[in-house]
């Protein structure tokens, strides 16, 4: 026993000499590049163009086919919105199938079959081979466009649309777009209700003869099969596809940014401002930088452990995730940065994002970032290789980009051998940190007058036009007059003094389901109330005097703090611009902008602790849209007459409270009715 000890004793002395010898604040050396298997394809072309790829994989019983179209970008004009729904189209239906019969039929071998405007792709287990590709061939060579497809996905899109105008993600990169190329360029159009409810089925059809030709397209096959079963299969399947020229299209490249240049959306309802800084530069994949620069994206903002990151958010704690890369692209590089950001700091993390450009710039990447950055990247690439997809994409993007045939054989092994010198000398070429452009969405009152600092503030619609805030050069237009017209145009100023009561009926779908808001308004006795329903379920209450609002919901009751009353009381006055004046409301007209392609007369109203921007028409003076911090922002659109007296048919409301925009369509409206104290007093 006193032996056994006494060998314990000395093993675990051993161990822990060994242990103590270990620098555990060091990261341990990284090992040699790992040797990349990755077949050789066994290519072949077809007497129509059709290049393909066969990669060998015989470790599972499957095989898949990605199909790839090289067209150039294509401007789809008051058609925006074409590419989106191609795919879908192409897989609406065919000549010989319906829909739900081409779904049935995918999904009875556990298919996949997907299809976009530039790529298609199918697999399934290797014995339903050509069960699989009687049906990729059935869905690409025999499209049947059917209108009610069109119909279906076309509201699809516009709803889409409408909730992206309030997601903020969504409109930075439409503005963003729209300010550094410009809407007749393919990367800076945007779709919009008008340019999607233009699209007609010939569209699809003209896009598809035009574009889907063999002579542009690359398929690769990887798999359980052999390159003969391959040549087999692909001549049966594919080679009656007609070939035809396909048209070529050049863009100029954007200009340089002559300075900072500082684009901002205003969206008064936000309580984060998302930035993001960029430009566009010229690196296409084939450049022999690439590989180089992906590990410089990487150190800049790939991660947690990116500069942008560490310095937005562990440091400064700005923001939850700041990110940020360069993108190669064969017609316009774009380096983007990002993150969003409290209102108040908005100014002080454009300074810290210009900062760490600049050190980019300036050759500050050390050893230990390089050597993190490269195992990242080695590791996602090892893991991407498990995918069929990645070998399909490489084979692919080898032919289609002029690729060295053994790119991607050598990728960590060309990666590992990066110096230091080499990185900071490829970032100071790549990165820089001025001629921004630098594109912000927010609430602008809190931040667009610091953002100065770094460059000219051009203001932008959330659609990406620049916002046009015309002077009013004619010297008889005032606030009170805007106001005034408004007041006509809906009535009159006697007839909306004889409105004493108003019931307002209104529904909105919200996550498919339809929910009724009634609001009920009796100036004689002082009281409003709006009632929230789902069918015959009430869902919330809120009443309101002068005094007080209270909301009620599942059986409890609370009154709301003032500042929160003050939204709700403003329902008292059925038409508070009529009372203006009496209540001492300051008004300031701020000249003539645009409000969905309409001028519109600006005029802020300030009562009391309240401020709101009310747009009122300039050729009609009908009131198109409101603003304000505590109710949001509202749109009124196609205003109807009840009794004599104008009110908007559908009105769209947007505020924190709300997740997507709520658009309200009128259903009932009844002037000067009775409304019963039961119905005052929920």
């Amino acid at each position: 026993m006193k032996k056994i000890s006494i060998y314990l004793l000395a093993l675990v002395g051993a161990c822990t000499t060994a242990f103590a010898q270990v620098d555990r604040s060091k990261y341990p050396e990284p090992g040699p590049a790992p040797q990349i298997n990755i077949g050789d394809p066994v290519t072949f072309t077809l007497d129509n163009g059709l290049k393909v790829f066969v990669v060998e994989n015989h470790k599972l019983p499957r095989v898949t086919y990605s199909l790839v179209l090289d067209r150039d970008a294509i401007l789809e004009g008051d058609k925006a919105g074409l590419t989106s729904l191609a795919g879908d189209m192409l897989t609406g239906g065919t000549t010989t199938r319906a829909k739900d019969e081409l779904d049935e039929a995918i999904d009875r071998i556990g298919a996949r079959i997907s299809v976009s405007s530039t790529s298609a792709s199918a697999s399934s287990l290797k014995k339903y081979n050509d069960q699989l590709l009687e049906l990729f061939a059935d869905v690409l060579f025999n499209p049947a466009f059917p209108q009610s497809e069109l119909d279906k996905l076309k509201k699809q899109l516009i709803s889409s649309l409408a909730a992206a105008k309030d997601d903020p993600n969504s409109i930075i990169g439409v503005v963003r777009n729209a300010a550094m190329y410009g809407k007749d360029h393919p990367y800076g159009e945007i779709e919009t209700e008008k340019t999607v409810g233009n699209l007609q089925v010939d569209d699809f059809r003209d896009y598809y003869n035009t574009y889907f030709r063999p002579n542009v397209a690359y398929l690769a096959i990887v798999g359980d099969i052999t390159p003969a079963e391959a040549k087999e299969l692909v001549n049966k399947y594919f080679a009656g596809w007609q070939r035809a020229d396909v048209p070529k299209h050049e863009w100029p490249a954007p200009q340089k940014t002559q300075g900072n240049r500082v684009v901002v959306a205003n969206r008064p309802v936000s309580a984060q401002s998302v930035i993001n800084i960029g430009y566009p530069l010229d690196l296409k994949p084939n450049n022999p930088d690439v590989i180089a620069v992906n590990v410089i994206s990487r150190i800049l903002g790939g991660g947690s452990s990116g500069r942008l990151f560490l310095n937005l958010r562990e440091d400064k704690g700005y923001t939850y995730g700041a990110y940020g890369g360069i993108t190669p692209d064969k017609l316009v590089a774009t380096l983007n940065a990002s993150a969003s950001v409290r209102n108040s700091v908005t100014d002080s993390a454009t300074r810290e994002f210009i900062h760490e450009l600049k050190r980019l710039h300036e050759k500050t990447i050390t050893q230990e970032e390089l050597d993190l950055a490269k195992a990242a990247l080695a590791g996602s690439f090892g893991r991407s290789l498990e995918q069929p997809s990645t070998i399909a994409s490489f084979a692919i993007n080898t032919e289609m980009h002029k690729l060295p045939k053994d790119y991607y054989k050598n990728y960590l092994k060309n990666m590992d051998g990066l110096t230091l010198d080499q990185i900071n000398n490829i970032a100071a070429n790549y990165v820089r940190s001025d001629d921004l452009q630098i594109t912000i969405v927010g609430k602008a009152d809190d931040f667009a007058d610091k953002m100065n600092a770094f460059g000219e503030v051009q203001f932008y619609t959330v659609t990406g036009d620049p916002e046009v805030n015309m002077a009013i050069t004619d010297a008889s237009v005032t606030a009170e007059g805007v106001i005034e017209k408004y007041i006509e145009a809906i009535g009159g100023r006697e007839k909306l003094t004889a409105v004493n009561s108003i019931r307002l009926v209104s529904e909105a779908e919200i996550q498919g389901m339809t929910v009724s808001i009634e609001q009920l308004v009796d100036r004689n006795k002082g009281v409003a109330v709006q009632n929230t329903k789902l069918s015959a379920q009430l869902l919330s209450s809120v009443r309101v005097t002068k005094d007080a609002v209270t909301v009620s919901a599942q059986g409890q009751s609370q009154q709301l703090p003032a500042d929160a009353a003050a939204a709700y009381q403003a329902l008292l006055d059925i038409f508070p611009e009529l009372s203006y004046q009496e209540k001492g409301a300051q008004l300031e007209l701020d000249g003539i902008t645009k409000v969905n392609d309409e001028d519109a007369y600006k005029v802020k109203v300030t009562s009391g602790s309240n401020v709101s921007t009310e747009y009122f028409s300039v050729a009609t003076g009908l009131k198109l849209k409101t603003e304000s911090e505590l109710a949001g922002e509202t749109t009124m659109n196609n205003y109807a007459t009840y009794e004599g007296i104008q009110l908007p048919e559908t009105i769209t409301i947007v505020n924190q409270m709300v997740p997507l925009p709520l658009k309200a369509v009128t259903k009932e409206v009844v002037i000067n009715g009775e409304i019963s104290e039961d119905e005052l007093n929920p």
